[in-house]
């Protein structure tokens, strides 16, 4: 496994499954966490968590689609070495089409919401000094292997984890000339409370500790992209493939995500 030079790092969604697995991954003595999330109780639990692996955790109830309330919150977390964009919400067609404001919430958090998270920190991490791997910051935007797929289960999920994946490859070149790395994230089925409500078969379902390991692995290895577990992403890509009119077909005979799935 790769060394995770990280001192300070914050993330989004903290309160429960990948964005708890990814704060209590990275806490350690010397460590400060920022973590937010929606749920100050739940919040209150990851960062003692947290606390008890020696890290000094500071927690901020917000939503992430309050841009003006994340602005002020990142930039006044001082230096940040990663930032680490993880919070986001699913739902699906049900047994019907997607409701209007379904949709729009999704694209609001997902998409919205990753940009009021790293706009402001790639601000910040300008200008601050390189740190001990000669880079300013790191910023993970956590996407999906539903990114490279567009299920008409899912639709605004697919469409907004595929925004933030391209956002997030497109932007580490120009990014790079600044000391900054970005990263995109691409993770498989995790078994979390915004997956418990699936009713179809989840293959290569991951705990949600194992896959914020392999991503801050990848993080700390210099990956671009991070898409796992590669049996899962290459099917992904080769159904993102086919002509969407059959993939409509496809994927169409399959259950849907249900609707409000978190």
């Amino acid at each position: 496994m790769a060394a995770r030079p990280w001192s300070s790092v914050l993330v989004t969604g903290a309160s429960s499954g990948l964005g708890r697995a990814f704060s209590e991954a990275c806490a350690a003595p010397g460590v400060t966490l920022h973590l937010s999330g929606r749920d100050a109780a739940r919040l209150a639990a990851t960062a003692e968590a947290c606390r008890a692996r020696g890290a000094d955790a500071r927690t901020a109830v917000l939503d992430v689609t309050d841009a003006a309330a994340m602005q002020a919150w990142v930039r006044g977390a001082g230096r940040l070495d990663l930032v680490i964009a993880n919070a986001g919400i699913s739902g699906g067609t049900g047994d019907a089409q997607e409701p209007a404001d379904q949709a729009r919430r999704v694209f609001a958090v997902n998409v919205t919401g990753v940009l009021n998270t790293c706009l402001p920190a790639l601000a910040a991490m300008a200008e601050q000094p390189p740190g001990a791997e000669g880079v300013r910051g790191r910023v993970a935007v956590v996407a999906s292997v539903a990114a490279f797929i567009a299920a008409a289960g899912a639709p605004a999920y697919c469409a907004s984890k595929a925004a933030v994946q391209r956002w997030a490859e497109a932007l580490d070149a120009s990014e790079r000339a600044r000391g900054i790395r970005l990263h995109a994230v691409c993770p498989g089925y995790i078994r979390t409370p915004m997956t418990a409500r699936n009713p179809f078969p989840m293959p290569f379902l991951m705990d949600a500790d194992a896959a914020a390991a392999r991503a801050l692995d990848g993080i700390a290895r210099g990956r671009l992209r991070i898409a796992y577990p590669w049996p899962l992403y290459a099917a992904a890509r080769l159904m993102g493939a086919l002509p969407p009119a059959l993939l409509n077909r496809v994927v169409g005979a399959l259950p849907a995500k249900p609707v409000g799935g978190g």
